[in-house]
């Protein structure tokens, strides 16, 4: 049997190039650089804060506070792609925008090296988050009291923590609701809570603690659904839906 090297030999020259130089792009030797980004500002209480990263992630924590500190580590494969990008804070009266900025992805390139950027932002816990947006990598959201938080993600990881309360003084009503294209999606939930449950998905299961066993479908089934008023429904609405991939309501105990 003729090993792989062997057979390499008759690729045409062009073909050779090709896979030397994939070889090379994506070489583990190349450093990454660092830079980091810290600013503090004073803002108001109720504040409307719009968030824009492409690559890395997007932290936000809320706190009892009338400040916004921004965090961001930016990272690069050279010096000059690690300064072609920037945090760009806007601080008005009644609103807030981060937007990061980066170069564009070279058009020929078969990897993005453009960089990535980390951003740790701390706020006041009553903002409210008109808009977060992240192309690729992890969204958290924690602790957020203020009036909405609209978050949207392309690609990776979200996680909402904290963001509402179920104490016995809390008389206002919220609604939870959460799209995905493709990918599972978990609620972490007290035994105690009362809320209107809604959950689907078109091609997966449905794990829910507060009903009877999972709700499952064979293959070419319709869409797995429950609706259901749990502990008899109170002022609020949990809404989670997938197209491809599997819910799992957890009964969460302190």
């Amino acid at each position: 049997m003729r090993s792989p090297l062997t057979k390499s030999r008759n690729l045409p020259p062009f073909v050779a190039v090709l896979l030397l130089s994939l070889v090379g792009c994506g070489s583990e030797s190349d450093p990454v650089l660092e830079e980091t980004f810290e600013r503090l500002y004073t803002i108001q209480p109720t504040v409307d804060i719009t968030i824009q990263n492409r690559d890395g992630a997007v932290l936000v924590y809320g706190s009892n506070t009338d400040e916004m500190r921004v965090h961001a580590t930016k990272k690069a494969y050279s010096r000059m792609r690690l300064k072609q990008i920037a945090i760009d804070v806007s601080v008005q009266l009644s609103s807030v925008s981060i937007n990061v900025k980066r170069p564009p992805k070279l058009k020929w390139a078969l990897f993005d090296r453009s960089g990535t950027v980390d951003c740790t932002i701390v706020v006041p816990a009553t903002a409210n988050i008109s808009q977060l947006r992240l192309d690729a990598g992890e969204v958290l959201v924690d602790g957020m009291h203020g009036p909405s938080v609209h978050a949207w993600l392309g690609d990776g990881r979200m996680i909402a923590h904290n963001c509402f309360s179920y104490d016995w003084w809390d008389s206002g009503t919220f609604s939870v609701q959460a799209n995905i294209a493709q990918g599972n999606g978990w609620a972490f939930l007290p035994s105690e809570a009362a809320f209107h449950l809604v959950a689907e998905t078109a091609y997966g299961r449905i794990g829910n603690d507060f009903d009877d066993p999972a709700v499952a479908r064979p293959a070419f089934a319709e869409a797995a659904k429950i609706d259901m008023l749990v502990n008899g429904g109170g002022k609020a609405a949990i809404k989670v839906g997938t197209t491809n991939g599997d819910i799992k309501i957890v009964e969460a105990n302190p």
